[in-house]
């Protein structure tokens, strides 16, 4: 009798116990099952030489491991690294290894295309087809760290969810996958290495408060005008800037944790002193940092880096109000894999 294989991944670690115990073996084989496939990263379950090679055919019976596959893999002259990662169900999402002297950093996407509709951004011109998989989010993580390792003699040390997709439009998964990736069951790393970037979804942010999450929230923001930041990300219109506002006030509330807004300067669009002005007035009424954010153009005329003079006067603006400031030169640009580039050119 013909029947579909499961993805085993899908599985917890108690109903891998309860599996083998309902085949006849012992309920540890699940624990071993577990911790090759969350802790090792394993693909294949001949891969798993602790177990019997009876209990791997059993096994592959049953199941099947939806790893991911890296398809093609580009390198930048700056040593960034971009993966086109082909799913399961032959879709393709981006990741990158962006790696700097003292860190290495995993962008991962967290849905295949997206949803929102910002104008700047190349991947929101893709049709959002799904949302990714706890375990093809791990995956991604798994592989750029087997590439730090290869390319730059040392683990991951930080992940980023700024690659494709919204991640709050894809709570659930995303939430499970971190609980893998920060879980000593998992990869073990550290949930204040790990910074989650949205566009601003009011009620998922106050979610994410109450779920109690411990890692880092970052805001793609560009506008603290509600008519300049419709004009650019038209979802705005649905959570206006005093609704993002007060989730975000929120979340400080609860977690007494700062939000990074990111803050992209464009020339004729909010490159004026009321733009400043108005970017101020936001960051005095919650406690945030400002990472002004170089552009990376993906060939639409309506957007052109704004001059050093704007940006100069941001800075200074931000700082004479005591506003924490960072200005981010991009990496990967050579290749489409800095912010805003992932568009699946590959």
């Amino acid at each position: 009798m013909l029947y579909e294989k499961r993805d085993i991944r899908a599985l917890s670690r108690d109903q891998l116990r309860d599996f083998f115990t309902e085949q006849g073996d012992q309920a540890f084989r699940g624990n071993q099952v577990y911790e090759w496939l969350w802790q090792r990263s394993a693909h294949s379950f001949d891969e798993m030489t602790n177990i019997s090679k009876e209990t791997r055919a059993l096994l592959d019976e049953f199941f099947v491991i939806n790893h991911i596959r890296v398809d093609s893999m580009q390198r930048s002259q700056d040593g960034t690294i971009k993966n086109a990662v082909k799913l399961h169900d032959g879709f393709v999402v981006e990741s990158v290894l962006i790696p700097t002297e003292s860190r290495t950093t995993a962008c991962v996407s967290s849905q295949v295309g997206c949803s929102l509709n910002c104008h700047f951004c190349a991947t929101a011109r893709l049709k959002r087809m799904r949302n990714l998989n706890p375990d093809e989010i791990v995956d991604q993580v798994s592989a750029i760290d087997k590439q730090s390792k290869l390319y730059y003699d040392r683990p991951l040390s930080n992940i980023v969810f700024m690659g494709m997709g919204e991640p709050l439009m894809n709570y659930n998964n995303v939430l499970k996958a971190i609980d893998k990736i920060t879980s000593e069951e998992g990869l073990g790393m550290s949930p204040k290495r790990i910074t989650l970037s949205t566009s601003g979804i009011p009620k998922m942010i106050k979610k994410l408060a109450d779920d109690g999450v411990k890692f880092n929230l970052a805001l793609s923001l560009h506008s603290a005008i509600d008519e300049t930041r419709t004009s650019i990300m038209p979802f705005n219109k649905n959570f206006p800037l005093a609704e993002l506002m007060e989730s975000l006030q929120y979340w400080y509330s609860k977690t007494r944790s700062r939000v990074t807004l990111e803050y992209v300067v464009w020339k004729d669009i909010n490159d004026k002193p009321e733009d400043i002005s108005a970017l101020v007035e936001f960051c005095r009424s919650v406690p945030t940092k400002v990472n002004l954010i170089e552009y990376n153009s993906i060939d639409d005329p309506r957007f052109v880096q704004a001059s050093e003079t704007a940006l100069n006067a941001y800075i200074r603006a931000l700082e004479s109000n005591r506003i924490v400031v960072n200005v981010r030169r991009s990496r990967g640009k050579d290749i489409d894999a800095a912010c805003g580039q992932l568009a699946n050119k590959s």
